[in-house]
């Protein structure tokens, strides 16, 4: 096989392909560039999820008319002199080094005046090539619109999700880059409805309260900190706030917005103690360092980072939100919600030990169908660690995650509703008024139908806000809103297909009961008694066990009643 040079053309889109991932890579790079021209407001509009049209306008400073041509041509920037540049990055970008990526894979629109210029310029792109170019009239600052993305690039077309979800994706780069500068106005258009106005105040609590509601809003403490040439400001929740997965979690450098594995743990450290198992906290943190002491080049898109001195940021970023969580009455709550989570590991135990076998935890179940996977008889002992449901049965000793093997109850529950005629549906007695952040509120416009086909009963009642009529039967007693949140917060994500299962498998999730929920004996009985009609009862929706088997032989053995 003979070595050759790629065409430039085919060059340039595997170059893009790096930078281009999604819709929501070119709105990233575009507000990146507006925020790096100093705008203080940014207008984002998306259609068809942003394979129709992204456009983005600004108020920044502009491109000036003699480099706008030049700003598409491939390494071209404003902000890097030297190699030494390299390691002081202090813009989100180099503007212009994305729009050669974008032009590649879309037809390009700009519109531009920079100050000091009387007439703006006016740029149309195909295919990468300036294909026209004229003097017009325009207000300082820069209009960038993105039409037919992936039109030259097909294979990457063909994998993106539904127009939901790829606006969901949108939504979040947006909402996280309003958290980070608070100054700007921002607002988001999603097929021609307001998704997101932020006021530009200064003052990221009002953002908070766009995104999140004014209650969590005003829930949340200030984080501020200052050692050792860093600072870090921000906000925390309570405890009592938590989320079921890392959504309302916002960390930025320098005000680059990152996902960064260090800073998660270091946020997790702070709340050791004071959260369930599967809780995360909801926190914006911005950390002021050096550009010298952070590497932004790791990544294409820049959204990892690698520290100089990992270790002493790690203890700052603990110790800030800690102190601010000392400031509250946060740890004595904890305290508080420890002690009936000490008394109910001590109550599963005495249970078992004061109330004789066979009484208040009843008899062996009914014995399941035959099978393979099938349980035996079992005959519920207690819980331990307010996690685990101890069972006898007649071939030894049976241990139950309790939130696993009712996440394959609801699972299978569901996947037998899907499509019924009449699925069974849980009314409630006043509507139960829901609040979306613009990433969730996007998610569920994709939703909407085969949430329905389940008994989920939602109507619009404002900006971000539905109302919810009725729930599946099966999810009467979780906490609905929680769950509906979590729901869309996974969706959201995408990456593992947007099959009805996967949505199944994400409501059984965060429908069913948690890791040190106590549960009665008759709840664990009748939590057994559903997981022995399960088809497959000995693993959870996602492959983990459900119960763990200790044979008589297994138990003798590691008593020494045997060899």
């Amino acid at each position: 096989m003979e070595l050759h040079i790629l065409p430039p053309d085919v060059a340039s889109r595997i170059a893009a392909g790096e930078v281009v991932e999604r819709p929501s890579s070119v709105v990233k790079e575009l507000v990146e560039n507006s925020l790096d021209a100093g705008a203080s407001k940014i207008d984002i509009e998306c259609r068809r999820g942003g394979i129709d049209l992204i456009c983005v306008a600004d108020n920044g400073s502009g491109i000036p008319a003699s480099q706008v041509e030049l700003a598409f041509q491939r390494y071209a920037t404003s902000k890097i002199d030297s190699i030494d540049d390299l390691v002081n990055v202090r813009s989100l970008g180099f503007r212009g080094e994305a729009l050669p990526s974008i032009a590649a894979v879309a037809d390009v629109e700009v519109s531009t005046r920079a100050a000091g210029e009387e007439l703006g310029n006016y740029v149309y792109l195909h295919g990468g090539t300036v294909a026209q170019s004229e003097g017009r009239p325009r207000a300082i600052g820069t209009t960038i619109a993105v039409r037919r993305l992936f039109r030259h690039f097909p294979a990457r077309l063909k994998f993106l999700k539904s127009e939901g979800t790829e606006n969901g994706h949108s939504a979040l780069v947006v909402s996280q880059y309003a958290l980070a500068f608070p100054l700007v106005s921002f607002s988001l258009l999603l097929e021609d409805r307001l998704a997101l106005r932020s006021p530009g105040s200064g003052d990221a609590r009002d953002v908070v309260a766009q995104l999140y509601g004014s209650e969590l809003a005003r829930a949340m403490v200030p984080v501020e900190l200052s050692a050792d040439s860093l600072v870090i400001t921000g906000l925390v929740a309570p405890a009592s706030l938590s989320r079921a997965g890392r959504g309302h979690q916002s960390t930025f450098v320098n005000h680059r917005w990152v996902r960064s594995p260090l800073l998660q743990r270091a946020i997790d450290d702070a709340y050791r103690g004071l959260l369930p198992e599967g809780r995360h906290a909801i926190a914006v943190l911005d950390i002021q360092l050096p550009a010298d002491r952070v590497d932004v080049n790791v990544h294409p898109s820049k959204a990892q980072v690698k520290f100089a001195d990992e270790q002493l940021l790690f203890r700052h970023v603990r110790d800030a939100v800690s102190a601010a969580l000392g400031k509250t009455r946060i740890a004595s709550e904890a305290q508080h919600l420890a002690t009936p989570g000490t008394a109910a590991r001590q109550t599963a135990w005495s249970v078992s030990e004061q109330e004789p076998l066979g009484s208040s935890f009843g008899t062996f179940s009914m014995a399941p169908s035959a099978g393979s996977t099938s349980l035996p008889p079992l005959r519920i002992l207690g819980q331990i660690l307010t996690t685990y449901i101890v069972a006898e049965g007649p071939d030894g000793m049976y241990v139950i995650d309790q939130h696993a093997a009712h996440e394959r109850v609801v699972y299978d529950r569901l996947l037998k509703q899907h499509g019924a005629h009449s699925p069974e549906i849980q009314g409630l007695l006043e509507p139960l008024t829901i609040e979306l952040s613009p990433a969730e509120d996007a998610a569920l416009s994709g939703l909407m139908d085969e949430l329905a086909t389940l008994g989920f009963a939602l109507e619009p009642f404002g900006a971000r806000t539905h109302l919810l009529r009725s729930i599946p039967a099966s999810l009467a007693d979780s906490d609905v809103a929680a769950t509906l949140r979590g729901i869309l917060q996974d969706m959201s994500q995408g990456g593992q297909g947007e099959s009805f299962e996967r949505l199944a498998e994400s409501i059984a999730c965060h429908a069913s009961v948690r890791a040190g929920q106590q549960l009665t004996p008759e709840e664990m009985r009748q939590l057994v008694r559903q997981l022995e009609e399960c088809a497959q009862p000995r693993t959870c929706p996602h492959g983990r066990p459900t119960i763990v088997h200790f044979s008589v032989p297994q138990l003798e053995k590691l008593f020494g009643r045997r060899t």
